[in-house]
């Protein structure tokens, strides 16, 4: 079986999947190519980050959901645990992931106030520009200072909070979309907007008792205004009551659609 996450080797995505397999993994940097990869058959699964306890959530798997028919058929939490690594002390610039760099900002206006930083494509990317680079430093997993040329660890835990925590999913083909699991996600464009059309979204679910643990919207990308609506529940499709909501969200959503991702179990997996 093919999966493919976030590259380089040494991502936190990276870490995540080596948690659900045991195949081969390869590499994309960017979310959607992974989605769009499982969407046209070309990879099994997919490993992609939704959501960060600090940052909320990668809005770019958002939207990748919304564009491309795929199935979610686990969830995995991964606690993160950031340090900086450097050859040196001598750094003037620190690169990294952008939600990386924002989970640690406020250890580094502390400790390196000033300091100049950059946005890569991955923290993984981050740890190879400090290889190559004694002015750089890297934020990323600890265990990355050793993967390869070694960097020293110049401090370790250094984001913001001690909770920090990234939600990531698997992704396969729509047709291995199921109804048995825990939890539950789903999209809807309802096409349409009026006063109380959130509420309406809603309320279906506030009437069976059934917990709503996110609700996001995007843009739909079709004018100003238009939203999608990204939905995850603590129920599965199997369940009577969630069936029944679905059927009033979707007569809700006539004049657009609701796609179901699917139901699936969750796990938290230390590294």
């Amino acid at each position: 079986m093919t999966t493919v996450t976030l590259g380089p080797e040494g991502t936190y995505s990276h870490r995540a999947a080596q948690a659900v397999t045991d195949d081969d993994i390869s590499f994309s940097e960017s979310v959607t190519a992974i989605v769009e990869a499982v969407a046209n058959g070309e990879a099994e699964r997919g490993v992609v980050p939704v959501e960060n306890s600090i940052e909320g959530s990668v809005t770019e798997s958002l939207d990748a959901f919304a564009e491309y028919d795929v199935a979610v058929v686990e969830e995995v939490i991964t606690p993160i645990r950031h340090a900086l690594l450097a050859q040196d002390d001598s750094f003037s610039l620190v690169a990294s992931h952008a939600q990386a760099l924002a989970q640690c900002r406020g250890w580094l206006d502390e400790h390196y106030p000033g300091v100049n930083v950059e946005a890569v494509a991955s923290t993984a990317r981050g740890v190879e520009r400090a290889r190559g680079d004694a002015d750089i430093a890297a934020i990323g997993h600890p265990e990355n200072a050793t993967n390869g040329t070694e960097l020293k660890v110049l401090a370790e835990d250094i984001q913001d909070r001690s909770s920090n925590a990234t939600r990531f999913v698997v992704v396969a083909p729509k047709s291995e979309r199921s109804e048995a699991g825990g939890k539950t996600s789903f999209i809807v464009y309802p096409d349409v907007d009026y006063p109380g059309l959130l509420l309406e979204l809603l309320e279906p679910f506030a009437d069976r008792d059934i917990n709503l643990t996110r609700v996001e919207s995007r843009p739909s990308g079709e004018r100003l205004g238009d939203y999608v609506f990204h939905i995850d529940i603590s129920a599965g499709l199997y369940e009577q009551r969630t069936q029944e909501a679905l059927a009033d969200i979707e007569d809700i959503a006539g004049k657009g659609w609701v796609r179901r991702l699917g139901s699936y179990d969750s796990k938290t997996v230390v590294n």
